[in-house]
């Protein structure tokens, strides 16, 4: 396959997959696969939980589309791309910057990121199956890009404020 296909099936893919996760999250993992995701809403002492199980599924069927895919031959190779790729930003956004997981990703300045960061602390607020908002990884509701934005700006000194702070 040529390289603006395997291009556009990609990012199509990784696309759908912010559609899907967002799906899978509200419908099926506080649904009937709450019994695995549970595990992601409570507090635990433990480095893994049950909800990785879906990282496993994800990254087996990215696998098995690679593996078939004849080295990029075939159009389902770069869905696992495309799948791979969204689990991989999955891990570093969700995991490791608004979770915490691993310890090298301070929490950013950015207002897309915080924005992202404050829509998922909405989702936890409750620890049970129902009553959670906010079921989306990378798409953020506006208003919380509006209250990112204005606390991004509250923070940053202004040109009157910097200069009268003490020079070093």
């Amino acid at each position: 396959m040529s390289f603006l296909p395997a291009a556009a099936v990609t990012l199509a893919t990784f696309a759908f997959m912010e559609l899907w996760a967002w799906f899978m999250h509200k419908f099926v993992q506080h649904g009937p696969l709450w019994v695995l995701h549970r595990s992601h809403h409570v507090r635990h002492p433990h480095p893994v939980e049950r909800n990785d199980l879906f990282f496993v599924i994800y990254g087996s069927l990215s696998a098995a589309l690679f593996i078939t895919g004849a080295n990029g031959g075939r159009w389902w190779f770069w869905v696992g791309v495309g799948i791979a790729a969204y689990g991989t930003v999955y891990f570093f956004v969700h995991d490791v910057l608004i979770h915490g997981r691993l310890r090298f990703w301070k929490k950013s300045q950015n207002p897309y990121l915080r924005a992202l960061n404050m829509a998922h602390k909405m989702h936890h607020k409750t620890t049970g199956r129902d009553g959670s908002v906010e079921f989306g990884l990378l798409w953020v509701s506006p208003k919380y890009l509006r209250l990112a934005r204005e606390q991004t700006r509250l923070r940053r000194p202004t040109a009157s404020t910097s200069a009268q702070l003490p020079r070093a």
